[in-house]
């Protein structure tokens, strides 16, 4: 059932202090399915308002791609404060993820790709 199923994620959440599972975690495939349909019925409107509000009040992640972004722009911005600049090296062993988001964030921006929000931020 749906509550059965939001009774697993806040346990998740508990151990782990937050809510995103992946399809792709082996421990938990059928919850990570779960996670990913509740999304796709939200963006859908088929998701109860009732739903949605439980969802929000453990801090579930609507769109987990934008959440990832987001937290590699804080590591970028961590990294600023450290060094004075953003030119991450994805040869840098320390920061090699750090610098292949770096390096893709240009490429997208050279392409016309990046979305205007996110080269706002940047700047």
């Amino acid at each position: 059932s749906w509550e059965q199923r939001f009774g697993d994620l806040c346990v998740i959440k508990a151990q782990n202090g937050h809510c995103t599972v992946s399809t792709h975690d082996a421990q938990n495939v059928s919850l990570g399915k779960w996670v990913h349909k509740q999304r796709m019925r939200c963006k859908n409107n088929a998701l109860s308002s009732n739903h949605i509000q439980q969802l929000n009040s453990i801090g579930f992640i609507w769109n987990s791609l934008g959440n990832a972004w987001m937290k590699s722009f804080d590591q970028l911005r961590s990294y600023k404060a450290q060094n004075g600049h953003c030119n991450v090296s994805e040869n840098d062993e320390g920061n090699k993820s750090l610098g292949q988001w770096v390096c893709k964030q240009r490429c997208s921006y050279r392409k016309n790709a990046l979305r205007s929000d996110r080269i706002q931020e940047l700047n």
